[in-house]
């Protein structure tokens, strides 16, 4: 099959989508595949010819995610053409002639939907879910809104941190309190305020950056999640920082966090967050594959997060290893998204 894997972008998330893709595109060639890895952003600009593509090797340095984040200036500027476009040139036509599109874009223009209506527009097959389910999970304010009543989720409120209003901010909430972006994940831009001072910084971070972020209730507890494949919930797998949260570094840098796939819970909690898993998934009415994530209280009563519908898929991610406990490896995933994500967009999910 003749695959496109677009990946980087221009997001927070740009590192992590190299190297999901440089993954997906090794994986998909040793399963016998014709696959070309396309950075979104930049496209064909000072890059091999499109076919060159499908023959050029993956870089070693995508395989493994940076400790910090992008300097998205920079990147913008290495661009060559002047373009205020976030889709590079020669992308469009990429995506036209490749039989589907694996998508390992993660963040805005990625995993917000915009990119799945391009690609319906064109007619091409994307992997993953459709333009409005993506768009949104992408909005945590507006998948809790729709859950809320379906699964339990932490207290919050939605609000763009300003001058005016930040010191009223910091007084009222109830600590501890996480502050993190409404539409982002990786868990960039995340704090965790257990302090006032923790909370006035977080607040003030969250000002300089801009837009709208969610105020929500701290619940102390064990840290799981749950893919969705093919209608189906996986193994569950539980989070263990060896420092801190599970933030950007923690999530990405190899031995920084002890991952138990099937999570040590009991059978009954087992199926408590896969049925969450599920009832999520479907309220929202995604397709083909998500990852949800859960906090799990001291009496097992699970707290709904957020869910992520182009998950991580680097050396370190979540749902390749919960679909090797259900015995499948990498590659076999990876077909598996694609076979689904076909079917789906066959009937129009």
């Amino acid at each position: 099959m003749k695959i496109l894997v677009l990946a980087g972008g221009l997001s927070p998330e740009r590192n992590v989508s190299l190297s999901s893709g440089a993954m997906v595109c090794e994986a998909l060639r040793k399963r016998g595949h014709q696959v070309a890895m396309m950075d979104l952003f930049y496209g064909l600009d000072g890059a091999v010819s499109g076919k060159g593509l499908y023959v050029a090797p993956i870089p070693d340095a995508f395989k493994k995610v940076a400790q910090t984040e992008p300097d998205l200036e920079q990147v913008r500027a290495r661009r060559r053409d002047d373009s205020p476009s976030v889709i590079g040139p020669g992308v469009l036509e990429m995506c036209a002639d490749a039989e589907v599109v694996f998508l390992a874009l993660h963040g805005a223009c990625g995993e917000d939907g915009r990119i799945q209506a391009v690609l319906d527009l064109l007619g091409v097959p994307y992997t993953g879910a459709g333009c409005l389910s993506s768009a949104i999970a992408m909005d945590k304010d507006l998948t809790k809104r729709l859950v809320a009543g379906k699964v339990k989720t932490p207290r919050w409120e939605t609000v763009t941190v300003t001058e005016e209003n930040l010191e009223e901010l910091a007084e009222r909430v109830e600590l501890p309190a996480v502050i993190k972006p409404n539409a982002s994940g990786s868990s960039v831009g995340v704090y965790i305020a257990k302090t006032r001072a923790d909370l006035r910084g977080a607040l003030e971070s969250s000002a300089r950056a801009g837009g709208s972020v969610v105020i929500e209730e701290y619940i102390q507890g064990r840290e799981v999640s749950v893919a969705v494949l093919g209608g189906k919930a996986l193994p569950s797998i539980e989070i263990v920082p060896k420092s801190g949260f599970y933030d950007y570094s923690n999530k990405y840098q190899p031995g920084a966090t002890t991952e138990t796939c099937p999570a040590h819970i009991s059978s009954a909690l087992e199926k408590a967050v896969g049925d969450a898993a599920l009832a999520v998934f479907e309220a929202i009415g995604l397709s083909v594959y998500a990852r949800a994530d859960f906090m799990i209280a001291p009496d097992e009563t699970p707290y709904f997060l957020e869910i992520n519908t182009l998950p991580g898929m680097t050396p370190t991610s979540l749902v390749p290893q919960e679909a090797a406990a259900a015995g499948m490896d990498y590659g076999v995933l990876c077909e598996t998204i694609i076979q689904k994500s076909l079917e789906a967009r066959r009937e129009g999910l």
